[in-house]
């Protein structure tokens, strides 16, 4: 389906997603988000995608919510329909939520300002990595509210509970090199075209493994988060049952076997 605010490339089982509201600096408007909640989707289920990297084209990765934007929606200045927001302004929250259950491994490449909403955003992608100019912050108790879009919940589990909250009760601007430290990011580049080769080579070195594997591993990592250990175990012991029925476990064992790289087609 065409996008107004997002450009979408696949090529070799890798999407590239461009968030493309450069005017706005990628500021997230509810379109925004609706075409982001329908683009995961839609790649959630698209056979011939196996990993998704998530890219800005604007000058920055995103300036946070777009204030205007709710402004002009009834969300700020006025208590008339508030109780509605959940249901109304769906797609702000479902945004967040297509990415991380999304099937494929989302991989996000940061540039310039990461913002409010835009660290929400990243915070639900199983991976990020950034160049050197990129600067991340939750803005949101300098604007008297508490963020509201999942980064709370997600990001205690990438960097922990004293650094999320840090970043909370601040509202500063964090660093590249503070983010890497925080394991916010896996890597920092000089520039943003040496940050999008190494998206890329970790979408290239994803490629090497079964994807309907990386899939049920996602899935049982992202279950795993909210149950005791015993549970999550279930859970993957049930994955497996399937997966040593595919066409990609026999090519693996047969690959191991006759001392050659598999050549997996997502069966």
């Amino acid at each position: 389906m065409p996008y107004k605010w997002i450009e979408l490339n696949v090529t070799n089982h890798v999407a590239e997603v461009s968030l493309n509201r450069t005017d706005k600096l990628n500021a997230l408007s509810y379109e925004l988000a609706t075409e982001i909640t329908d683009i995961f989707h839609e790649l959630s289920e698209r056979e011939e995608v196996w990993v998704a990297i998530l890219k800005s084209n604007a000058r920055i990765f995103s300036a946070g919510l777009d204030l205007m934007n709710a402004a002009t929606r009834g969300l700020i200045g006025s208590p008339k329909g508030l109780l509605d927001i959940p249901a109304r302004e769906k797609n702000i929250f479902e945004c967040c939520h297509a990415i991380e259950e999304c099937k494929k491994p989302v991989i996000a490449a940061v540039h310039g300002m990461c913002v409010g909403a835009g660290l929400d955003i990243i915070s639900a992608c199983d991976l990020r990595v950034c160049s050197s100019d990129a600067s991340f912050a939750l803005r949101e108790a300098r604007i008297g509210i508490c963020a509201d879009m999942g980064v709370l919940q997600r990001l205690p589990f990438i960097i922990g509970q004293a650094n999320t909250r840090y970043m909370a009760y601040t509202g500063r601007f964090f660093t590249a090199q503070e983010a890497e430290k925080m394991g916010l990011v896996l890597a920092v580049y000089p520039d943003r075209d040496a940050m999008l080769s190494g998206a890329r080579k970790i979408a290239e070195e994803i490629l090497e493994s079964a994807p309907l594997a990386v899939q049920s591993t996602k899935e049982v990592l992202n279950f795993s988060r909210f149950v005791p250990v015993k549970e999550g175990i279930t859970y993957a012991v049930h994955k497996n049952m399937v997966l040593l029925t595919t066409g990609d476990c026999r090519e693996a064992m047969t690959a191991f076997m006759e001392k050659r790289k598999p050549v997996f087609k997502g069966e």
